[in-house]
Formats: C-alpha cells, sequence, structure tokens
C-alpha cells in the first residue's frame, strides 16, 4: 500500500459521522480516552463506540493500550480498559496532487539562512491581527476552529495539537517563533500567549493578562 493508499484509506474511516465524532474527541484531549468517556462524548453506546474506535485505530487515526483507569494495582484492582490517543502520524490527500508541504520547507529553509526571523514573525503577528476580531469569550472556539485543539490546564490554554508540526520538527526556533507571534495577533488583548511546550502539543500556551 502507498502512502496515498494509507491516507485514502485513514480518511475514509471518518466518512461515518459516529467515527468522526469519536475521532474529534479522542484527538483533542490531552490524556488517553476510555471507551466510557468517549461513548458518552459521541452520544451512543459503549458497544458502539468501542467497534469505531478499534475501526480508528486499524485505519491508523488513533492508538490504543490497556491499563487500569482506577490507578490502582494488585488483587482486587479490576482489569486493565481499553484505552485511546490520537496516534502522531499525519495523513493529508490533495487531489490533484499538490506539494505545499515542499514550498513549505523550502521557504523555511530560506527564511532560516537569511537570517529573517525577526521578518518572519512580524508577518505572523500582521496576518493574525488582520483576522476578524476575536472577543474575549470567543477565542477557544476560534484556536478550536484553527486546529489547535485547546484544552485547559487548570488556568492555562493549552494547545494539544500545532498546525504547523512537520516543519516545527525541522526547524523549531524558526516556526515556534512564527506560531507565537501569529498568537499574539489573534488572541485579544486580555490573553497572553507564551512559549510553555508541553510533550505531545504545540509549544505555546496562552493565560490571562493579569493586568
Amino acid at each position: 500500500m502507498t502512502n496515498d493508499d494509507s491516507a485514502y484509506a485513514a480518511l475514509g474511516a471518518l466518512a461515518d459521522p459516529v467515527r468522526r465524532r469519536l475521532y474529534r474527541h479522542v484527538a483533542a484531549q490531552p490524556d488517553d480516552v476510555g471507551r466510557d468517556a468517549a461513548a458518552e462524548a459521541a452520544g451512543v453506546s459503549r458497544s458502539l463506540a468501542a467497534f469505531h474506535l478499534d475501526k480508528l485505530v486499524e485505519a491508523g487515526l488513533l492508538t490504543a493500550s490497556s491499563r487500569r483507569l482506577s490507578g490502582r494495582t494488585g488483587p482486587g484492582a479490576g482489569r486493565p480498559a481499553k484505552v485511546y490517543r490520537r496516534a502522531e502520524d499525519e495523513h493529508a490527500v490533495s487531489l490533484p496532487p499538490r506539494s505545499y508541504d515542499t514550498a513549505g520547507h523550502l521557504l523555511a529553509s530560506a527564511v532560516e539562512n537569511a537570517g529573517l526571523d525577526r521578518e518572519l514573525q512580524d508577518a505572523a503577528r500582521a496576518a493574525g491581527a488582520a483576522q476578524p476580531h476575536v472577543a474575549d469569550g470567543e477565542l477557544v472556539d476560534t484556536l478550536a476552529e484553527r486546529g489547535y485543539q485547546p484544552y485547559w490546564d487548570q488556568d492555562t490554554l493549552r494547545l494539544r495539537n500545532c498546525p504547523f508540526h512537520a516543519l516545527a520538527e525541522e526547524f523549531p526556533a524558526l516556526i515556534c517563533g512564527m506560531n507565537l507571534a501569529l498568537l499574539e495577533g489573534i488572541a485579544p488583548a486580555t490573553w497572553a500567549p507564551a512559549m510553555d511546550p508541553c510533550p505531545g502539543g504545540c509549544c505555546v500556551a496562552l493565560s490571562r493578562r493579569s493586568d
């Protein structure tokens, strides 16, 4: 099976609306998700959720493991439960074929080699500020629409997904700086984006300004 075939199969698995709801819920969570929680979030029975979750694993969109959700060990702790989380493999399809990833790589390499980090950040901040105004209470929805998969960690708004992951892995300082500047432009003045990387997530986190 070619890479394109794998991508088609993975995306085809999301044609079912129940699977889409389950995938979106699991993918947005910072921790493993059990079948009961996934079923409740998708509004379906546990058995139906289990069936579709395993299909998403087969498609390479989720990974599965087993652990005791109670956290207890030893006799009487119960059987381990199957839990799911988003797979890290990226699936992208363009019809007809396009090579935007190649263009992004070439541009990032050229900007980094030319030492134009500040200019890129200025452009990103301006692009974010040029977007429609985001009210204080709209930030979470706006970030979700942009693919960041935001979630609360106490008073900090963390981002489960980096929309620029592939480039950020190869050009971390350049792309993470660009991402921070973009979010500075998007966020309302009452919010302060800052570099605060967390494992498996975005390098930027947001918190409300104290002043």
